[in-house]
Protein backbone atom coordinates (compact mmCIF):
# COMPACT_ATOMS: atom_id res chain seq x y z
CA UNK A 1 0.00 0.00 0.00
CA UNK A 2 2.52 2.31 1.06
CA UNK A 3 4.43 2.32 -2.57
CA UNK A 4 0.95 3.11 -4.44
CA UNK A 5 0.47 5.93 -1.82
CA UNK A 6 4.20 6.88 -2.96
CA UNK A 7 3.16 6.35 -6.77
CA UNK A 8 0.32 8.77 -6.15
CA UNK A 9 2.20 11.61 -4.51
CA UNK A 10 4.41 11.85 -7.19
CA UNK A 11 2.03 11.93 -9.72
CA UNK A 12 0.48 15.12 -8.04
CA UNK A 13 4.08 16.85 -8.29
CA UNK A 14 4.50 19.75 -11.14
CA UNK A 15 6.61 18.97 -14.12
CA UNK A 16 10.08 19.13 -13.40
CA UNK A 17 10.10 22.25 -14.64
CA UNK A 18 8.13 23.97 -12.49
CA UNK A 19 9.67 22.31 -9.47
CA UNK A 20 13.53 23.61 -10.30
CA UNK A 21 11.72 27.17 -10.72
CA UNK A 22 10.29 27.10 -7.34
CA UNK A 23 13.51 26.12 -6.05
CA UNK A 24 15.53 28.73 -7.81
CA UNK A 25 12.48 30.99 -6.16
CA UNK A 26 12.26 30.15 -2.60
CA UNK A 27 15.92 28.80 -2.05
CA UNK A 28 18.15 30.73 -4.76
CA UNK A 29 20.57 29.07 -7.18
CA UNK A 30 23.68 28.53 -4.85
CA UNK A 31 21.06 26.10 -2.50
CA UNK A 32 19.04 24.58 -5.08
CA UNK A 33 22.83 23.78 -7.16
CA UNK A 34 23.65 21.88 -3.89
CA UNK A 35 20.71 20.17 -3.17
CA UNK A 36 20.67 18.63 -6.99
CA UNK A 37 24.46 18.07 -6.69
CA UNK A 38 25.67 20.24 -9.84
CA UNK A 39 27.90 23.44 -9.89
CA UNK A 40 26.57 25.72 -12.03
CA UNK A 41 23.49 27.28 -12.13
CA UNK A 42 23.15 27.51 -15.85
CA UNK A 43 22.41 23.66 -15.90
CA UNK A 44 19.06 24.57 -13.46
CA UNK A 45 18.20 27.31 -15.94
CA UNK A 46 18.23 24.83 -18.15
CA UNK A 47 16.32 22.49 -16.75
CA UNK A 48 13.72 25.07 -16.36
CA UNK A 49 13.78 25.83 -19.94
CA UNK A 50 13.12 21.79 -20.65
CA UNK A 51 16.78 21.02 -21.60
CA UNK A 52 19.02 18.61 -20.87
CA UNK A 53 17.83 14.90 -18.69
CA UNK A 54 18.22 15.22 -15.47
CA UNK A 55 18.62 11.38 -13.87
CA UNK A 56 16.15 9.95 -11.73
CA UNK A 57 18.63 10.08 -8.45
CA UNK A 58 18.82 14.59 -9.27
CA UNK A 59 15.36 14.64 -9.93
CA UNK A 60 14.29 12.74 -6.51
CA UNK A 61 16.64 14.65 -4.78
CA UNK A 62 14.68 17.96 -6.31
CA UNK A 63 11.18 16.40 -5.89
CA UNK A 64 11.92 16.02 -2.18
CA UNK A 65 13.28 19.23 -2.01
CA UNK A 66 10.41 20.37 -3.81
CA UNK A 67 7.84 18.69 -1.30
CA UNK A 68 10.05 20.09 2.12
CA UNK A 69 10.24 23.30 1.12
CA UNK A 70 6.48 23.66 0.58
CA UNK A 71 5.96 22.35 3.68
CA UNK A 72 7.86 24.67 5.98
CA UNK A 73 6.66 27.57 3.60
CA UNK A 74 3.12 27.16 5.59
CA UNK A 75 4.63 28.24 8.52
CA UNK A 76 7.64 29.70 7.56
CA UNK A 77 9.33 32.54 5.56
CA UNK A 78 11.79 31.74 2.54
CA UNK A 79 14.66 33.11 4.10
CA UNK A 80 13.74 30.77 7.59
CA UNK A 81 13.84 27.62 5.51
CA UNK A 82 16.95 28.45 3.48
CA UNK A 83 18.30 29.08 6.79
CA UNK A 84 17.01 25.64 7.71
CA UNK A 85 18.32 23.76 4.46
CA UNK A 86 21.29 25.53 5.30
CA UNK A 87 22.21 24.41 9.25
CA UNK A 88 23.34 21.55 10.55
CA UNK A 89 20.05 19.47 12.03
CA UNK A 90 20.08 17.35 14.70
CA UNK A 91 17.42 15.04 13.59
CA UNK A 92 19.79 14.48 10.93
CA UNK A 93 22.98 13.64 13.11
CA UNK A 94 24.31 17.13 12.66
CA UNK A 95 24.02 17.05 8.81
CA UNK A 96 22.56 20.12 7.06
CA UNK A 97 19.33 18.93 5.29
CA UNK A 98 20.63 20.70 1.73
CA UNK A 99 23.54 17.72 1.84
CA UNK A 100 21.33 15.10 3.54
CA UNK A 101 18.71 14.91 1.34
CA UNK A 102 20.72 12.75 -1.15
CA UNK A 103 21.44 9.80 1.25
CA UNK A 104 17.89 10.39 3.41
CA UNK A 105 15.27 12.02 1.51
CA UNK A 106 13.01 10.62 4.00
CA UNK A 107 14.49 11.37 7.02
CA UNK A 108 14.76 15.44 5.43
CA UNK A 109 11.03 15.26 5.46
CA UNK A 110 10.91 13.95 8.66
CA UNK A 111 13.17 16.43 10.42
CA UNK A 112 11.08 19.30 8.88
CA UNK A 113 8.04 17.86 9.95
CA UNK A 114 9.88 17.92 13.60
CA UNK A 115 10.96 21.39 13.15
CA UNK A 116 7.33 22.62 12.15
CA UNK A 117 6.31 20.32 15.32
CA UNK A 118 8.68 21.32 18.20
CA UNK A 119 10.24 24.86 16.04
Amino acid sequence: MAVRREQVTQDMLPPMPSVVRYLLDELGERLTAVIAGVRDAEVLRGWVDGDGALDAATAERLRAAFEVTQLLRQRSSSELVRLWFRGMNTELDDEAPALQIAKDPVGVRDAARFFLAHG
